[in-house]
């Protein structure tokens, strides 16, 4: 999407990635993704929804320090931005409004 509109893909990436705080790297959003939601998605993916909101403005990166168990690999780091936080809440607050107005559902169970 183009602007500041985020999709789902996008806003879940946003919100996991608040949620993992300084260990938000693609293999770990990936995870935590799955393990929250149950899709699955593959890390191409991830990696492009996380450089897309990079440009957008909604997250900062920085690349973490070389690790033995990543063969001297070094990976890099996502953090919420302060305009990554406002869009994931006005999104928390748009669905609030629209779900809100759904009226009550009744049931009919006369055959």
């Amino acid at each position: 999407m183009k602007g500041n509109h985020i999709g789902e893909l996008e806003e879940l990436i946003l919100l996991t990635v608040g949620i993992l705080q300084t260990e938000a790297y693609g293999v770990a959003v990936l995870k935590e993704l799955s393990d929250q939601t149950g899709r699955s998605v593959n890390i191409s993916a991830i990696h492009a929804v996380l450089n897309r909101l990079e440009e957008k403005g909604f997250l900062n990166s920085q690349m973490g320090g070389a690790t033995n168990e990543r063969g001297g690999r070094r990976k890099r780091v996502y953090t919420l931005s302060a305009s990554g936080r406002s869009a994931v809440d006005d999104m928390k607050a748009m669905r609030d409004k629209l779900y809100s107005q759904l009226p009550p559902l009744s049931y009919n169970f006369s055959a």
